[in-house]
């Protein structure tokens, strides 16, 4: 199971990082192309978001690869799931339909079991 948490926790930090990224360098005119809902929000909140996600994801990794503050794991992962959360909710509230909010809420499920999982039965 250890194993299995490991991975996902590469992988959403793989997942996160590359969409933090990508907000904070993208011009918004090709963001509003790509993700319609960038043009309901502020330039400065999408790159707020997409710096929450770039800590995200480090938070999902650091801490357990140095074995300093390993608290900060699920932290990270349950702080991930909220943002997905709020996301999927967006989707929802613009009336993309179900396939514009399913990723997010995928990245939700995952992160939350990533967070109850070191929080709880397999902690770090």
């Amino acid at each position: 199971m250890d194993l299995l948490l490991w991975i996902l926790a590469f992988a959403l930090a793989a997942i996160f990082a590359a969409s933090g990224v990508v907000k904070l360098a993208t011009a918004r005119d090709q963001q509003i192309d790509r993700t319609p809902y960038v043009e309901d929000f502020p330039q400065l909140v999408i790159r707020g978001i997409g710096a929450l996600e770039i800590l995200g994801a480090i938070g999902l990794l650091l801490p357990a690869l140095t074995g300093v503050a390993t608290v900060l794991v699920p932290m990270a992962a349950a702080g991930l799931s909220i943002t997905m959360v709020l996301a999927a909710l967006v989707h929802v509230r613009r009336g993309d339909g179900t396939a514009a909010a399913l990723p997010s809420i995928l990245l939700a499920i995952l992160s939350v079991f990533v967070a109850w999982s070191r929080f709880g039965p397999y902690p770090l």
